[in-house]
């Protein structure tokens, strides 16, 4: 197979941009560790003279690599988690860029595939993603102080009526009026519990829960309604930020997080959010204990209630308050995720650490 691709400096400098749509067509050797990756790694790239090329897994395991651990070379490139970011590379690499099915079919994805895959992670079509993020970027473009024209053009709108009409739709203002409008970014980030859908600004992180919440999109819609806000496909540094810290977080390396949450609770829900953030990983506590540290004893239905509406998971560790006779009780992304997590920290955390407490 490798005699049909493309020449070795031509396929390295593929993987030196991180070409997506090399993604499935060739693997990686790399002489000097003795492993074989997808050409997307997110790992160092190596010196052209320590790569050799691949035209399939069984070809690299023969020649004696072994797969890599962080791009999993083994995985179907079809797979769900796969496709899709491999599709979000894309879009990102040209926001403006109009998809259509035989885009997608020249990759060798079905166009009903990446629509299935898409509507059930981000509850919208692999279209609807990217008309969404056309907008964002228009609105990002218009906020920077760039006419409107230029951000239309940018977002691949040919008809200024189109344009407007999408804008005012998802953002409720006229783009000429956009730059005293807000906007949050969110995107979703794979953790061993599943899907993490993360909201922020550009500095303070809005909303982290896992996508299987319940009533998430009503969560969502009740807080972007609190702040007249839209919420779009995005990025920013506060999403960069808590993508890093929730990936340390899973991998043990780091059980803390410094990411700076924005305020948008009563005092009294504030008061308990901040008494969470101060459980250390792998300790618990009860209501009663929670309601007591912020001087309400009597408050324990409204600590309860206060927990429920935390919209930061993880980061505001609701999951390490659980009943006073030390059952387990109600989580909105599940028990069994509120068991793996309290385990997942004592694991890491280490038995002196909590004795300290």
């Amino acid at each position: 197979m490798l005699n049909r691709l493309p020449d070795h400096e031509t396929l390295y400098k593929h993987i030196l941009r991180r070409d997506p749509e090399m993604d499935g067509v060739v693997y990686v050797g790399v002489k000097t560790t003795g492993i074989f990756c997808r050409p997307i790694c997110p790992a160092r790239t190596p010196l052209s003279k320590n790569i050799t090329f691949y035209g399939s897994p069984d070809a690299a395991l023969a020649a004696g690599f072994r797969p890599c651990k962080r791009c999993r070379p083994m995985d179907d490139p079809n797979a769900p988690g796969v496709l899709i970011d491999k599709l979000l590379r894309l879009v990102e690499e040209d926001p403006s860029r109009k998809w259509s099915e035989e885009d997608l079919r020249e990759m060798g994805i079905e166009p009903a595939t990446a629509r299935r895959h898409f509507q059930r992670r981000f509850d919208m079509s692999f279209s609807q993603y990217v008309r969404a993020r056309r907008l964002g970027h228009a609105f990002n473009t218009i906020r920077k102080g760039d006419a409107v024209i230029e951000a239309q053009l940018d977002a691949g709108f040919e008809s200024g009526s189109g344009f407007r009409e999408a804008f005012a739709k998802v953002f409720g203002e006229a783009p000429n009026r956009a730059r005293a409008a807000r906007a949050f970014a969110m995107d979703w980030i794979d953790t061993p519990l599943g899907p993490m859908l993360a909201i922020a600004d550009e500095t303070h992180l809005h909303m982290l829960e896992f996508v299987e919440r319940k009533k998430l999109q009503e969560h969502v819609e009740r807080y972007r309604r609190q702040f007249n806000a839209s919420v779009l496909p995005g990025e920013t540094t506060a999403l960069k930020h808590i993508r890093r810290e929730v990936t340390d977080y899973f991998a043990g390396k780091s059980l803390t997080f410094t990411s700076r949450i924005a305020g948008a609770g009563t005092d009294f829900q504030n008061q308990v959010w901040d008494e969470l953030r101060r459980v250390p990983p792998g300790v618990t506590r009860s209501y009663q204990e929670m309601a007591t540290r912020i001087g309400r004893p009597s408050a324990v239905r409204a600590v309860a209630n206060a927990n429920r509406l935390n919209r930061c998971a993880i980061i505001l560790p609701c999951h390490r308050v659980i009943g006073a006779d030390g059952q387990l009780t109600g989580y909105a992304g599940g028990l069994w995720r509120k068991q793996w997590l309290l385990d997942h920290e004592r694991r890491h955390a280490g038995k002196s650490e909590a004795a300290r407490i």
